[in-house]
């Protein structure tokens, strides 16, 4: 009975969210699931939260490196991460089955956007590389065996696309409130083989197989106009179950920064954020029913500092080092050390 209401719940907010897309858009393309084998991406806010002028276009290209090979369980740390293998093809959870060494994630993603009108703005998000160096040992079946070490069991390739658009219903000398959402498509691969010939686990395929949707809100203030300013924004990410009978669990960012435009320099601005993301547990519809999967989901909180340069008029350079100051996993896993983000803008 629970199942069954549940997967009605979900299917009525999908049909809500469809209605919805065309005035929405989501202000972080960048997020992703960080679950069991190490899954991860950087999810603050690199800028472009605004609006593009009519008829004007923005280019984003932004390379993302996130080394995982921390072990912790709830919120401290530990000697070893012992986590699960979903076995797609008998529709089963083997716990345990890995026990993890470290996950290096490597992302390159374009972003285009457009200006529609004075307030509206549409948005393409392609994950060009989607590379994760796994390195685990395989066949764990207690914390006693030591399994088989392998490092042929990471994933690369094309991430899945995101349509977003966005919406300024306010737009003021100091503020700025931005409402969005939008869809993310499977383009991505998500039922790559690992080294035994199987399906490799799903939080290390560069896609997810599953239509998500993406809400958002993003609002500005000029404390002081063209020089100093602060901003808060949330977004929440609706996952739905693919055709493996998988769903990763839903997503919620909060984020909360500040920027300033160095009074000697005018082309730079220092800026330091608080990001925090939720992500529910995972689910899987095994042979004996739905499961929630062990080791996936949690809280994690960062703080990160960064800086833009303006190049020229069209052409800005930004870098974001992400440090984790609060970190919670749902029983054990992998969590980074740090996260680096370098990327470039450019407007025509």
């Amino acid at each position: 009975m629970y199942t069954l209401l549940y997967a009605r719940g979900k299917g009525l907010i999908m049909g809500l969210s469809l209605c919805f897309f065309s005035i929405l858009v989501s202000l972080f393309p960048f997020s992703d699931v960080w679950a069991s084998c190490g899954s991860g991406n950087c999810f603050l806010v690199t800028g472009g939260q605004g609006i593009s002028s009519p008829g004007h276009m923005t280019l984003d290209i932004s390379y993302r490196y996130i080394p995982m090979d921390d072990f912790q369980r709830g919120s401290s740390s530990t000697s070893e991460a012992l986590t699960p293998k979903i076995d797609f093809e008998n529709r089963r959870i083997e716990n345990p089955h890995h026990r993890e060494i470290r996950t290096i994630n490597e992302l390159v993603q374009v972003d285009i956007g457009y200006g529609v009108s004075e307030r509206f703005t549409l948005q393409l998000t392609l994950p060009l590389m989607n590379d994760r160096a796994h390195e685990h040992y395989d066949g764990v079946t207690s914390a006693a065996t030591p399994g088989t070490f392998t490092r042929q069991d990471g994933s690369s390739g094309m991430g899945d696309m995101r349509l977003t658009g966005k919406y300024a219903p306010i737009v003021l000398t100091r503020h700025l409130f931005v409402v969005g959402g939008g869809v993310k498509f499977p383009t991505g691969e998500y039922k790559l083989s690992n080294s035994e010939g199987s399906i490799n686990e799903p939080t290390v395929q560069p896609g997810t197989g599953s239509y998500d949707f993406l809400f958002s809100l993003f609002y500005d203030y000029q404390v002081i106009p063209h020089k100093f300013d602060i901003f808060v924004s949330g977004s929440y990410q609706l996952n739905t179950e693919n055709d493996l009978n998988y769903e990763f669990g839903d997503q919620t960012l909060l984020n909360f920064g500040i920027n300033y435009r160095l009074e000697s320099e005018r082309k730079t601005t220092l800026s330091t954020q608080i990001n925090y993301r939720h992500t529910d547990r995972d689910h899987f519809d095994t042979i004996s029913g739905t499961q929630g999967v062990p080791a996936t989901g949690g809280d994690w909180v960062n703080l990160t500092p960064g800086i833009r340069i303006q190049a020229s008029d069209r052409l800005s350079l930004y870098s974001f080092l992400q440090f984790p100051i609060y970190q919670y996993v749902n029983e054990v896993n992998l969590v980074p050390r740090y996260g680096l983000v370098l990327g470039a803008t450019y407007t025509f």
